[in-house]
């Protein structure tokens, strides 16, 4: 059984039946309930037109549920029970999920949340820590936009912001670990970069170009995480790191700076200094704090610390973290770095050790471990 496969056509699928005018809801059920029965009959009876077969049989488990509730008797439909032979619909129809998924109906948070659910393939966890809320808040506000789309026909797409909001954090969430997840969302946005002259969605595209350039160094042997100032530059991608300054300059040429636009500048800045001690911490520190007047985001006042304590020492990055909430994830590891830098080692080991009991995965936990145990090193006479 390829389940990698499943995974791709699940979106197409999943579409088709929505352009065939099922509703969200049921679509997805449907579609689910097909995917079981791939994994039943496949591996003794494997189709010759997989997509085609996922289609038909998603299609008649739409119906048969549909036929079931009392107010859709009246539509009786012909459904043929073999694939028809041939690729089907050819049409990659994931984008156009996205902006359906953005409805009008509601709220940007919920579309979001729910696309990232349904058509991004992330766990609740996963959305829940994007948005920096409990599991189980996240939760029921999938569950909410699911009831107020229930029913709804999805012919009214949804606006750019949300779904540029969506590829960002399915991005976000594919660069931390399936590497998949990420090109798909980088295929995603280079295809609506080609639909749209908005300088956002370029900024973005450009954001994603000048973080992935990086990722073959971000890990070391045994998934082990090296930190941005620690990494082989010479692993990072050339052509990915020029296209997307390209991209980036002919975005803020249309002067309508957004925050995508800012995020791949202070990107563009790391990716220019030849070694770690050569960034322009100065011109990353006014980028911060552009995108802090675009956002107010938290998270980009903890990343702001940093590049102050890098700029102006680190007593300055103490004094601009005390303006963010220690209850911020990865507040204690931004903490225990400036501390370290500051001469304060033995407060800086204790909050290592705090912050890689809070860590998200294996690999930051690890390397926070593994600072921890340094500085201790480092106090032994």
């Amino acid at each position: 059984m390829d389940e990698a496969l499943l995974r791709t056509l699940t979106p197409t699928v999943l579409g088709i039946l929505v352009r065939r005018g099922a509703d969200f809801a049921g679509a997805e059920d449907a579609v689910q309930e097909a995917l079981v029965e791939a994994v039943r009959v496949w591996p003794d009876d494997p189709p010759k037109d997989p997509k085609a077969w996922l289609v038909t049989v998603a299609w008649r488990k739409f119906l048969d549920a549909a036929r079931a509730d009392v107010s859709r008797r009246h539509r009786e439909v012909r459904v043929e029970r073999e694939p028809i032979p041939g690729p089907g619909e050819a049409a990659d129809d994931t984008l156009w999920l996205y902006f359906l998924c953005a409805h009008p109906s509601l709220t940007p948070a919920s579309a979001v949340a729910l696309t990232l659910r349904a058509v991004g393939g992330l766990t609740t966890r996963q959305i829940a820590r994007a948005y920096l809320v409990p599991e189980a808040t996240m939760a029921q506000r999938i569950s909410r936009a699911k009831r107020t789309v229930s029913g709804v026909r999805f012919n009214q797409p949804g606006d750019v912001a949300t779904v540029l909001r969506v590829l960002y954090l399915v991005f976000n969430e594919g660069y931390g670990g399936d590497v998949d997840l990420a090109a798909e969302a980088i295929r995603l946005t280079r295809h609506l970069v080609a639909l749209t002259d908005e300088p956002e969605v370029a900024g973005l595209l450009a954001l994603m170009l000048l973080h992935h350039a990086r990722r073959a160094s971000r890990t070391g042997p045994g998934g082990r995480l090296v930190p941005l100032g620690e990494q082989d530059r010479s692993r990072w991608d050339t052509g990915l790191i020029a296209e997307g300054v390209t991209i980036l300059q002919a975005a803020l040429a249309r002067d309508r700076l957004g925050e995508y636009q800012a995020q791949a500048a202070i990107a563009a800045l790391h990716a220019d200094a030849r070694s770690a001690s050569e960034t322009d911490w100065v011109q990353i520190v006014e980028w911060y704090d552009e995108l802090l007047l675009l956002t107010g985001s938290p998270v980009v006042r903890l990343n702001r610390a940093v590049a102050v304590g890098e700029a102006d020492g680190p007593q300055a990055g103490l004094a601009a973290l005390a303006e963010v909430s220690p209850d911020l994830p990865r507040y204690a590891a931004v903490r225990a770095y400036l501390l370290e830098r500051a001469g304060d080692l033995e407060h800086a080991a204790e909050l290592y050790a705090e912050a890689s009991r809070a860590a998200t995965s294996v690999p930051e936990r690890d390397h926070l471990i593994r600072e921890a145990a340094r500085v201790r090193q480092l106090l032994r006479p």
